[in-house]
């Protein structure tokens, strides 16, 4: 069965490609679909050990990989990339054979493994791993000295996979129940990864390994090494779940600025509890970690490079004023706490669950502090980003997102659907619900439309075909006549009949387009509601 689906995925992702203009390799497939070697096998611990070496930009450690079978199967696809390589894998003590095609293993165990039965294997590697041209877009390992000239070193990975520094599982359907995280880092620096400081262990080198534990569920690209001459101050904030540990990290040299940036962190928690629900991962605590690079959600670990200002490097990406209020790096790398790291795709192709609803708490963070309508001026102020290429919804099976308008057109979007579900304290408990129906899950762009739709008590799937699968932004055509207005939709998929609220000279109204011709009685001009992001021609 699993080699049936393999085989259609491939002739899918063929397929698919031609409407994005890419060729897809095995080794895409390798990367991107549930394959055979996968299937079998439930992912339920790592602990990661790494080494990093600043003199040559080389790393040095082991994975120790726990996992329960839930089908037969004697043969693991682990993956690591190039120019990193595998130098052994055991198992109980023996060996274990492993050959490689690309940047997959494939590693035969000894004894065919008992359903159900939990068991672990360690896989030890070494290399040089490939350096970050672009992070965090196009990541890696950073190699960097701070003003002192002490070492600096970061990791990102989204997209591209933990596996370009680590060996692992490296999917985004599977994660890990909980995990251990040990950096050995040079002297005179110390490490910041995810979860909570467990124990720190000094070496006649000057050297020291800090082991962090992860409580919580896990993506691959959220785990980091963070390593530089921090320091670090703390603080308790009164959540939702009651006290939660948060953690505050910047290099000792710009100690000062970040005190008084970090002052927004509190901020985001008080406003993103009453939008989405609890903080995700109460036991894992909070920290934010200052790296060279703009930053990125890591869980429990969120990342920051925004120079500490305002904005985005010091820019409002909606040109309304309102993104200069705000940190946009504190902001929305935090909200991916709840869309990403609560809520994780299954596939990359579903990358809009993460950005489309994190890009909106920038409008609903926004709209918490200065009110309904400064929120909508921001959200509406990002159309201006949109650019209507190719859709948001990626390519199955293949490791390949959608648009990047995945960020600004998918914030619109759930703006639009807002207006549609009429009702803030309603869709505030659909935010809120997602995150507490698909608590530490993986899920299926199905899922999450599916689940609104629900909630809402609307269908909206040819609201969410248009918007994710389409590159068209309807058009509202209408005609004057004796008595008022005809209307339609054009420019739209069939089957879609969104209603849209116009004004119509004095008075307000709903309209109920589709694509056929309909009457609305009334005088005077027609203008739709700015909040919809729709777009009108009268002719």
């Amino acid at each position: 069965m699993y080699k049936s689906l393999f085989l259609i995925a491939l002739s899918l992702a063929a397929f698919h490609s031609k409407a994005q203009d890419k060729i897809f390799t095995k080794a895409d497939s390798l990367r991107g679909a549930i394959t055979p070697e996968r299937a079998w096998w439930d992912l339920t611990y790592y602990h990661l050990s790494v080494k990093p070496n600043p003199a040559d930009s080389t790393i040095k450690g082991s994975t120790l990989v726990g996992y329960t079978p839930i089908n037969p199967g004697q043969r693991m696809q682990i993956d690591l990339q190039e120019p990193l390589q595998i130098d052994a894998v055991t198992q109980h003590g023996q060996s274990l054979r492993f050959t490689r095609e690309g940047n997959a293993y494939f590693i035969t165990l000894t004894k065919t493994p008992q359903v159900g039965k939990p068991d672990s294997l360690l896989i030890q590697y070494s290399g040089r791993p490939r350096l970050a041209k672009n992070p965090p877009w196009d990541g890696g390992v950073q190699w960097k000295n701070d003003g002192k000239g002490l070492p600096y070193i970061a990791t990102s990975c989204q997209g591209l996979g933990a596996s370009v520094w680590w060996p692992c599982k490296d999917h985004m359907y599977d994660e890990v129940d909980s995990m251990r995280i040990s950096i050995t880092s040079p002297p005179g620096v110390s490490d910041v990864s995810n979860g909570q400081l467990e124990s720190t262990r000094q070496h006649a080198d000057g050297s020291n390994t800090y082991t962090w534990l992860v409580r919580n569920p896990i993506n691959n690209y959220g785990v980091n090494m963070n390593v530089g001459d921090y320091v670090s101050w703390q603080e308790t904030y009164d959540g939702e779940k009651g006290p939660l540990k948060l953690g505050y990290y910047s290099l000792r040299e710009d100690e000062a600025k970040a005190r008084k940036q970090y002052q927004q962190v509190p901020l985001m928690l008080k406003a993103f509890e009453h939008w989405f629900g609890p903080y995700p991962f109460y036991e894992d605590g909070y920290k934010i970690v200052q790296v060279p690079y703009l930053g990125m959600e890591h869980q429990s670990s969120v990342t920051y490079g925004n120079r500490f200002e305002n904005g985005y490097l010091g820019r409002d990406l909606s040109k309304t004023g309102w993104g200069l209020k705000w940190d946009f790096i504190i902001i929305h790398e935090s909200g991916h706490e709840w869309f990403a790291n609560n809520i994780t795709y299954k596939d990359v192709a579903d990358m809009w669950i993460h950005e489309s609803f994190t890009n909106y708490s920038e409008c609903l963070y926004t709209e918490y502090y200065y009110g309904k309508d400064a929120g909508a001026d921001y959200v509406i102020g990002t159309r201006a980003n949109i650019a209507n290429d190719i859709p948001i919804i990626g390519i199955y099976g293949v490791n390949q997102e959608g648009s990047k308008d995945m960020y600004y057109k998918g914030g619109n979007m759930l703006h639009t659907i807002r207006q549609l579900v009429h009702n803030d304290e309603k869709w505030r408990q659909i935010l809120r619900g997602l995150n507490e129906e698909f608590y530490h899950q993986t899920v299926t762009s199905a899922q999450i439309e599916n689940y609104m739709s629900k909630k809402s008590g609307i269908d909206l799937s040819k609201v969410f075909d248009q918007y994710l699968r389409d590159i068209r932004i309807p058009t509202l055509e209408y005609r004057s006549s004796k008595k008022g207005y005809e209307y339609r939709w054009t420019n739209v998929v069939e089957g879609f009949d969104m209603p849209v609220k116009v004004q119509l000279g004095s008075r307000t109204k709903t309209l109920k387009p589709n694509g056929h011709w309909k009457m609305v009685k009334g005088k005077g001009g027609l203008v739709i509601d700015r909040n919809y992001y729709v777009t009108s021609k009268e002719i």
